[in-house]
């Protein structure tokens, strides 16, 4: 009986551990993050991060996705908190607008992005303990052609913008409505800003919406079910992440839960309180956070106290 009941358990988590494996072995854990200053918290921080790397795409690729040539210096156009926590209450999922004024350690104040192009994810992850006072507790990287190739990966995704959208510089030029995208078009969506009245707080929240649509489309049941499907998936995902070290197994699969529950709702998804979005500065024009609120979703994240966020994300719908 004993045997009959392994051998079930196997039947069923041995098809979604083979797929782990098939990504695990492609994931590129090549990051090394200075020791946080920080004391440890309850629940788990990861540092998400879109970077604009064009290295590993060729000329036709770049023509295709609309990245334009090489830029000089590392950016990353999308920077985002996944907090995991222990204590019951939902995942949350926090965009840091790239824009925003931050101190950069060693260097003088400057936009939050700025940090990778000056050190990298190290610099990057010490700049966002010391604005947010939160815990990096690990980090994970997609380039431009990873995140393209991810979205084709499962089958497109379903976006729903609210007006049409031509953006010669991101490749989009996109209806209203909802519709099927595919990786290329899902990559512009990400990138396009020029139109949003909301410039950078525009764009994180298509982002965090485009990171919950894709995680859906890989949880289906039509994409999980099908092995000519998943595998793909699940080696495409593998091939796009870049992480830090002491990101193991557990760590991504917790990742994958933590966003599938942004994809079905149970997550809060939202952008750190915004006192001013166009200030100018030697920097450029940049985003000023409201500083009292801020520190109140910090420290709900820190506390592992994540319920009342549920209330700053909806204050944030449009609308």
């Amino acid at each position: 009986m004993r045997l009959v009941v392994l051998l079930l358990l196997l039947a069923v988590v041995g098809y979604p551990l083979a797929l782990g494996l098939v990504g695990l072995t492609s994931v590129d854990d090549s990051v090394e993050l200075a020791d946080s200053a920080l004391e440890d918290t309850p629940g788990r921080t990861v540092l998400l991060v879109g970077s604009d790397s064009r290295e590993d795409l060729t000329a036709e690729q770049r023509a295709e996705l609309s990245t334009g040539e090489d830029v000089e210096g590392r950016r990353t156009d999308t920077i985002m908190l996944l907090h995991r926590p222990t204590g019951g209450g939902p995942t949350v999922l926090l965009s840091l607008p790239r824009d925003s004024y931050v101190a950069i350690p060693g260097h003088d104040d400057n936009k939050i992005n700025a940090a990778y192009s000056l050190g990298g994810p190290a610099l990057l992850a010490q700049t966002v303990e010391g604005a947010t006072g939160l815990r990096v507790d690990g980090y994970a990287e997609t380039g431009l052609g990873g995140f393209a190739a991810l979205v084709d990966a499962v089958g497109g995704v379903e976006m729903c913008p609210e007006q049409a959208i031509t953006d010669p510089k991101a490749g989009l030029d996109i209806a209203a409505g909802c519709q099927e995208m595919d990786g290329a078009t899902a990559l512009g969506y990400a990138r396009t800003r020029d139109f949003d009245p909301r410039g950078d707080l525009g764009r994180a929240e298509r982002q965090r919406q485009l990171m919950a649509a894709i995680a859906a489309r890989a949880a289906s049941p039509a994409t999980l079910l099908d092995p000519f499907r998943a595998f793909p998936m699940v080696g495409a995902a593998g091939g796009a992440l870049t992480t830090d070290d002491a990101t193991g197994p557990v760590d991504l699969a917790r990742f994958a839960l933590g966003m599938r529950a942004v994809a079905s709702g149970d997550a809060v998804s939202l952008t750190v309180p915004v006192a001013r979005a166009d200030r100018r500065t030697s920097a450029g024009l940049v985003v000023d956070w409201d500083e009292e609120s801020a520190a109140a979703v910090f420290d709900a994240i820190r506390d592992d106290e994540t319920e009342p966020l549920r209330a700053v994300a909806a204050q944030q719908l449009p609308g």
